[in-house]
């Protein structure tokens, strides 16, 4: 199987084990990614202003590439993800919307959402599938308690990502199990780790984020897993004394190709 790919800034710098495991994870699953040629950044925050185009842009192009050669646009990243899906869907569902921004891209043809968009996750649940994976787990991680952190952007606004329930989301705790691990579900799992105010408010993200780790550490965790750099970035950051790791290393430790990224 192949699928077209969207790897974002982030996982270019700061977040290369994130998408480094992603790519060996999923040859070892059967699938290529391949990723999208000439893209750019999403833009990094959905704007939800309705005269804002120029930063849809960089999407649409993404999106329309993966639907010139017939494949899902894959994205592992929950910020990129969740600006790409929201974009895909103002294209289906706003038509004036959708008619400025193909004003813009006259030259590569029209796009009105044609795209499937998928996160990694869910290209490991609703095409691969958990079943599968189980059955490709080499090393299994079984004895660890594992806190998988949704943070804010992989789930919301429910309506359009339709990941999973934003309120009770199975997602990666299902793959927490088809691992060997045992899932722990724990309150924060899909608050805010205040990421996005560390600039502002260095306190109110640090209070944000410990409560994220220590509802975690409560529930009996021993290493929590998340699919957001910034998540990743602050709960560390802020002094977080259990392993904060990508979903995608602990996925290539079970399948027996993390080695491979060293």
């Amino acid at each position: 199987m192949k699928v077209s790919y969207f790897p974002g800034c982030t996982l270019k710098n700061k977040a290369k084990d994130l998408d480094a495991y992603a790519y060996k994870s999923a040859e070892a699953l059967g699938v290529t990614l391949e990723e999208i040629e000439n893209w750019q950044c999403c833009g990094g925050v959905f704007t939800t202003s309705k005269d804002e185009i120029a930063t849809k842009l960089s999407s649409v192009r993404a999106l329309k590439a993966a639907n010139d050669k017939g494949q899902p646009l894959v994205s592992v990243c929950s910020a990129c993800h969740n600006v790409i899906k929201q974009t895909n869907y103002a294209m289906q569902t706003d038509k004036d919307f959708a008619f400025k921004v193909n004003n813009y891209l006259k030259e590569d043809g029209p796009y009105n959402g044609e795209t499937e968009v998928l996160h990694f996750l869910e290209l490991l649940r609703d095409k691969i599938g958990f079943d599968t994976v189980k059955e490709k787990v080499v090393n299994s991680l079984k004895g660890k308690k594992i806190a998988a952190y949704y943070g804010c952007l992989l789930l919301r606004p429910g309506k359009v990502m339709r990941m999973d329930d934003p309120e009770n989301p199975t997602i990666m705790e299902d793959l927490i199990k088809a691992l060997g691990a045992e899932p722990v579900v724990f309150a924060n799992r899909n608050e805010c780790c205040g990421g996005y105010v560390s600039m502002e408010s260095p306190a109110l993200a640090a209070k944000k984020s410990n409560a994220v780790v220590e509802n975690a550490k409560a529930k009996g965790a021993d290493m929590i897993i998340t699919a957001c750099p910034l998540c990743r970035y602050n709960l560390v950051k802020n002094g977080a004394d259990i392993p904060v790791v990508y979903f995608t290393e602990l996925l290539a430790e079970a399948l027996g190709v993390k080695e491979d990224n060293k």
